[in-house]
C-alpha cells in the first residue's frame, strides 16, 4: 500500500533500466453502448505497448477524469490488464500499480491484489484522512500510518482465513466468487473466476459508474451537501434498506408477544414484499401452482413441522444466559432443537426445572476451540454438531473479549475469568475428509443416541464437500448462509464473506442426489430465514430442516443495534453486564409463538402448492420459477438463476433422508471394556483388566466414558476406579473424551489424536518392553496429542488453560494463540526461544512453586512410564532445573497479578 509520496517516487524513477508508465483508466461518459468496452480495449492495448517499450511498472490511474470522461472501476481495469498481459505472455515482465479513488476498505485492497495488482495507492482515502488532522489533533502522517497499518492487518486476517501464508501466494489467486456479473465479462476480464448467476454486462457496469460520475459533473438530482450515511452494517433512516428494520422488528415483536397471527401476517407481508425489491436471491422466485391445491386440513399437523426447526448456534458468552436459556426452553416445548453454540453449557441446565421445562440444548456444538466439550457435555445431547465454518464469517474462528469472560462463562468453558478466548479458524484435528470421518466416529462413540451434524457454509464447491461429508457418515448436513450471525462478526466478513444459502443449499442437494447420497442424510439450512415463505423456498430447494436464529432473537427482544461485541446490548440479549441483563424482557412463550406462526404460514403455502407433507415437498424445484422482471429493470433482467432451480434426476432414490448411516459401532473394543467395567459402573468397585489392541481399534475408552457420564455425570468416578492395560498398536483417538476415574495404560504405540477431548481420565503410553531404540529419541504416538517427551510444530496452539510439561525438544510456532494455562519446557539445547511464538506469551524463569509442580509431574511420569529421561532430571535437578523455561500467557499473567493485588488490598 503506497502513500502519495511513495507513488510519486516510483513514478519519477528513471535509471535507464527501471521506468514506470502511467496509463489513464477512463472511458467516454456518453452513455452509449460499447463505450466502456472501447475504453478497456484501449487500456489493454496501451499496456502491451508499455511492456514492449521496456517499461517495468505500469501505473493505472483514474485521476484523469472530467465531464466527458469517467473513471473505470479500478478492479475491472486491473483484472482486464492483468489477464490481457497473461494471454500475451508479458505479465511476468511488469508490475501493476493502481492509483485509484474507489479504494478505501480492506475488501477493495484484497480484490485488487487478488486479481493482479502489485501495489495500490488509495489517494482519495488518504486525502480524506488528512482532513481529520485538526479534528482529532493527530498529525496527518500518523493518521495515514495508522490507516495503512489497519489495512495491512485486515489483509493478513483475510490471508489467514484462506490458509495463505504470504502475499505472493495471494497475489493473482482470485479466491473470490463473483456475484451479479455476466459470463461474457467474467470470461474475458476476470478469466477463471467462479460466477454462477450471471448479471451485469459492461454496458450496465458503465451505467452504474455514470450514476456516480453524473452526480459530480451533471446537475445533481439530490441536493445533498454531505455524503450519504451508508447504512450497510446497521439500519439508517436514509441509508441502505434492511429486511429487519424498525417496522418489521416492531410488528414481529408485537405479534409474538400478543400471540396475534394477523399481526404476524402483516410482518410476513412486509418482509416478503420487500424481497420483491431484490434484497435476496429468493426474492426473485415465485411459486408455480402446477399441482392441485389441497385442503389445509389435509396438510400434516403443525406439531410434526415444529420438530424440524432448530435455532442457530449462538454461544453462552456471545449472548446472555437469559437469552440463551429462553431459546432452549421454547425449542424444548415445541419438540425442536436449540443449539449451545461453541461456548459449552452449564451442567445445571441438564436438570428439569420445577415447572417441567428444560433449559438443556438438544444440539451440542463441537467447534474448533472445543470450549466446554467434555464426555458429560456430549452425553447430554440429541445431536452433536461439528462446526466446520460459520456462515457469517467463513474461515474465521470466534473471539470472546476478556471483559465478557466472567466467572460463570469461564467455568462453563473451562477457561480463566478475564482472559479473552480465541477460536482457531480450523479444527486442529481436521485437515482432510478422513480426519473429519474420524471425529464423526469419535462423537458417535461418545453418544450413540445422538445424530452427528456437520455444519458447512454456502460456497462454490460445497456440493462436493457435502458428498464427502455424507460418505464420512454424518447424519445431518447443515449449509449455512452468510446473512446470519450476530453483530459481533467482523465488518469485512459481514459484507464480503460467505454466500446466500440459496446457492449453497441448491448445490449441495443437487450433488447429493446426483451421487445417490441424498437419502442417507438430513439436509438443513439457515441464514436469516424470516417467514414461512422463506421456509417453503428452502424446502423446495432441498432442505427438510431449518435453522432460525436472528428472527428468534428479535422475538426475544433484539433490536439489531449491531454492537454485540461491546457488551453494551441495551436489551440484555448480547451482554454479560448484570445490569443490562436485567433489561431482558423475552419469554419462551414469545419464541414458541414465532415458530407456530412460521409453521402455520408454511402449512398454508403447502396447501396452495398441493403438498400434504414436508417429505413430498423436499427438492421439488419445479414448484418454483423466476418472477418476471421488467425490461427497464437493468440490474436484474440478465440474472440467470436456472442452476439454482435445476431438478436433478432422483435415480430412483428419495429426495430426503430415508436411510440410517452405518457408523460401524457393532464390533468395537469398548463393548468388551464396558462388560469388564460393570462392577465399577454399578458400585464404584475398582477393577483391572488387560487387552490386546491393534490399529483398527479406534476411540478406545470413548464409549465406556459415555456410560460413566450417563451414571456419574460430570464428576465421574473416583481416580483409578477403572484400570485397563493395553498392549499393541492402538488405532486413532486412543482415550478420546475419556472420563474421570478411568486410567488407560498402553504398552506399545498409538496413532493420531491420543487424548482428544480428554475429560479427566489418565492416559499413559510407553514403548514395548523389548525395544532396542532410545524412547525419548523416537516417536510412539501420532499427531494431535497432549504433552509428551518431545513434540512437533504448533505445540500448545490456542491453549486456554491447564498445565503442559515438555521434557524433550519442540517444533516451531509453540504457543501461537495461547491465552491461558502454563507450559514448562526443558530447553537443554537453548534453542526454544527461537521456536516459540512470543506474540501472546512471556518466557519466564521458574519460581519455587513451578519447581515443586514440575517435580511432582516428573515423579508421576516415572511411576506411570518408567521414563529414563524423567529419572535423570530428578536425579540431577539442581543442575537441570536451570534449563527449564516457563511459558506464561501475558493476559493470563496480568489477570492473576490483578487478583493477587486485590487479595492483598482486601
Amino acid at each position: 500500500i503506497l502513500t502519495n509520496t511513495e507513488l510519486e517516487k516510483l513514478r519519477s524513477i528513471d535509471t535507464g533500466v527501471f521506468q514506470s508508465k502511467t496509463l489513464q483508466t477512463y472511458f467516454r461518459a456518453d452513455g452509449k453502448p460499447g463505450s466502456l468496452a472501447k475504453g478497456v480495449e484501449r487500456l489493454c492495448r496501451y499496456a502491451v505497448d508499455a511492456v514492449e517499450d521496456g517499461f517495468q511498472v505500469i501505473i493505472l490511474s483514474d485521476r484523469a477524469l472530467d465531464s466527458e470522461h469517467a473513471a473505470m472501476p479500478s478492479l475491472l481495469a486491473v483484472s482486464a490488464v492483468h489477464h490481457h498481459l497473461i494471454r500475451k505472455g508479458y505479465r511476468g515482465a511488469v508490475g501493476i500499480v493502481v492509483e485509484a479513488g474507489d479504494v478505501w476498505e480492506v475488501h477493495h485492497f484484497a480484490t485488487l491484489i487478488g486479481f493482479g495488482a502489485t501495489a495500490v495507492n488509495p489517494y482519495l482515502a488518504l486525502e480524506t484522512i488528512t482532513t481529520f488532522e485538526e479534528e482529532v489533533d493527530i498529525k496527518a502522517a500518523k493518521l495515514i500510518s495508522n490507516y495503512i497499518y489497519s489495512i495491512n492487518g485486515g489483509l493478513l486476517k483475510i490471508f489467514s482465513k484462506m490458509g495463505i501464508s504470504t502475499l505472493q501466494s495471494y497475489h493473482g489467486a482470485q479466491i473470490f466468487e463473483i456475484l451479479g456479473i455476466n459470463k461474457t465479462v467474467v470470461d474475458k476480464y476476470f478469466s477463471g473466476a467462479v460466477s454462477r448467476i450471471g448479471g451485469l454486462g459492461l454496458d450496465e457496469i458503465a451505467r452504474e459508474t455514470l450514476i456516480k460520475h453524473n452526480r459530480i459533473f451533471k446537475l445533481a438530482t439530490r441536493p445533498d451537501t454531505i455524503l450519504p450515511t451508508g447504512g450497510k452494517y446497521q439500519w439508517k433512516r436514509k441509508g441502505e434498506q434492511h429486511l429487519f428494520n424498525p417496522q418489521t422488528i416492531h410488528l414481529l415483536q408485537i405479534a409474538t408477544r400478543k400471540n396475534d397471527y394477523n399481526t404476524y401476517k402483516q410482518y410476513a407481508k412486509l418482509v416478503n414484499e420487500q424481497t420483491l425489491q431484490a434484497y435476496t436471491i429468493r426474492g426473485l422466485f415465485e411459486f408455480k401452482y402446477n399441482r392441485p391445491a389441497v385442503p389445509l386440513s389435509e396438510v400434516e399437523p403443525i406439531e410434526n413441522i415444529l420438530k424440524r426447526f432448530a435455532t442457530g448456534a449462538m454461544s453462552f458468552g456471545s449472548i446472555s444466559h437469559e437469552a440463551h436459556s429462553t431459546l432452549a426452553i421454547a425449542m424444548n416445548r415445541i419438540g425442536g432443537k436449540s443449539n449451545t453454540g461453541e461456548g459449552g453449557e452449564d451442567e445445571l441446565r441438564y436438570e428439569v426445572m420445577p415447572n417441567g421445562d428444560s433449559m438443556r440444548s438438544s444440539i451440542k456444538q463441537i467447534a474448533s476451540a472445543r470450549f466446554g466439550v467434555t464426555s458429560y457435555y456430549l452425553t447430554n445431547a440429541d445431536e452433536l454438531q461439528i462446526k466446520m465454518a460459520q456462515g457469517a464469517k467463513p474461515g474465521e474462528g470466534g473471539q470472546l473479549p476478556g471483559h465478557k469472560v466472567d466467572d460463570w462463562i469461564a467455568k462453563v468453558r473451562h477457561a480463566t475469568p478475564g482472559v479473552g478466548l480465541i477460536s482457531p479458524p480450523p479444527h486442529h484435528d481436521i485437515y482432510s475428509i478422513e480426519d473429519l470421518a474420524q471425529l464423526i466416529f469419535d462423537l458417535k462413540n461418545a453418544n450413540r443416541a445422538a445424530r452427528i451434524n456437520v455444519k458447512l457454509v454456502s460456497k462454490a464447491g460445497v456440493g462436493t464437500i457435502a458428498a464427502g461429508v455424507a460418505k464420512a457418515h454424518a447424519d445431518v448436513i447443515l449449509v449455512s448462509g452468510f446473512d446470519g450471525g450476530t453483530g459481533a462478526s467482523p465488518l469485512t466478513s459481514i459484507q464480503h464473506a460467505g454466500l446466500p444459502w440459496e446457492l449453497g443449499l441448491a448445490e449441495a442437494h443437487q450433488t447429493l442426489v446426483k451421487n445417490r447420497l441424498r437419502s442417507r442424510v438430513v439436509l438443513q439450512t439457515d441464514g436469516q430465514l424470516k417467514t414461512g415463505k422463506d421456509i417453503a423456498i428452502a424446502t423446495l430447494l432441498g432442505a427438510e430442516e431449518w435453522g432460525v436464529a436472528t428472527a428468534a432473537l428479535v422475538t426475544a427482544g433484539c433490536i439489531m443495534m449491531r454492537k454485540c461485541h461491546l457488551n453494551t446490548c441495551p436489551v440484555g440479549v448480547a451482554t454479560q453486564d448484570p445490569n443490562l441483563r436485567k433489561l431482558f424482557t423475552g419469554e419462551a412463550d414469545h419464541v414458541v409463538n414465532l415458530f407456530y406462526f412460521l409453521a402455520e404460514e408454511l402449512r398454508e403455502t403447502m396447501a396452495e402448492l398441493g403438498f400434504r407433507t414436508i417429505e413430498e415437498m423436499v427438492g421439488q424445484t419445479d414448484a418454483l420459477g423466476v418472477r418476471a422482471v421488467a425490461a427497464e429493470d437493468w440490474k436484474q433482467k440478465d440474472l440467470d438463476l436456472s442452476s439454482i432451480l435445476y431438478k436433478a434426476p432422483d435415480n430412483g432414490l428419495s429426495l430426503y433422508q430415508t436411510e440410517v448411516q452405518d457408523h460401524g459401532l457393532s464390533e468395537i473394543l469398548d463393548h468388551d471394556l464396558i462388560k469388564a467395567a460393570q462392577p465399577a459402573l454399578a458400585s464404584k468397585e475398582p477393577i483391572y483388566a488387560e487387552f490386546a489392541v491393534k490399529n483398527t481399534n479406534r476411540a478406545i475408552g470413548t464409549m465406556l466414558s459415555n456410560e460413566v457420564s450417563k451414571i456419574y455425570k460430570g464428576q465421574g468416578l473416583p481416580a483409578d476406579t477403572i484400570n485397563f492395560k493395553f498392549k499393541g498398536s492402538a488405532g486413532q483417538s486412543f482415550g478420546a473424551f475419556a472420563a474421570k476415574g478411568i486410567s488407560l495404560q498402553l504398552e506399545g504405540e498409538a496413532n493420531d489424536y491420543v487424548g482428544k477431548g480428554l475429560s479427566g481420565a489418565r492416559l499413559s503410553i510407553y514403548p514395548f518392553a523389548d525395544v532396542k531404540y532410545v524412547p525419548e529419541q523416537n516417536i510412539i504416538i501420532g499427531n494431535v496429542a497432549l504433552y509428551v517427551e518431545g513434540l512437533g510444530d504448533h505445540g500448545c496452539e490456542y491453549m486456554t488453560g491447564g498445565e503442559v510439561l515438555v521434557i524433550g525438544s519442540t517444533g516451531s510456532n509453540f504457543a501461537a494463540g495461547m491465552s491461558g494455562g502454563v507450559a514448562w519446557i526443558y530447553d537443554a539445547k537453548g534453542d526454544f526461544s527461537g521456536k516459540c511464538n512470543k506474540e501472546m506469551v512471556d518466557l519466564d524463569p521458574l519460581d519455587e512453586q513451578d519447581e515443586l509442580r514440575i517435580n511432582h509431574l516428573l515423579k508421576m511420569h516415572v511411576k506411570l512410564t518408567d521414563s529414563n529421561l524423567a529419572k535423570f532430571l530428578l536425579s540431577d535437578w539442581a543442575t537441570q532445573s536451570s534449563h527449564f523455561i516457563k511459558v506464561f500467557p501475558k493476559e493470563y499473567k496480568a489477570v492473576l497479578l490483578s487478583k493477587a493485588n486485590q487479595l492483598t488490598i482486601s
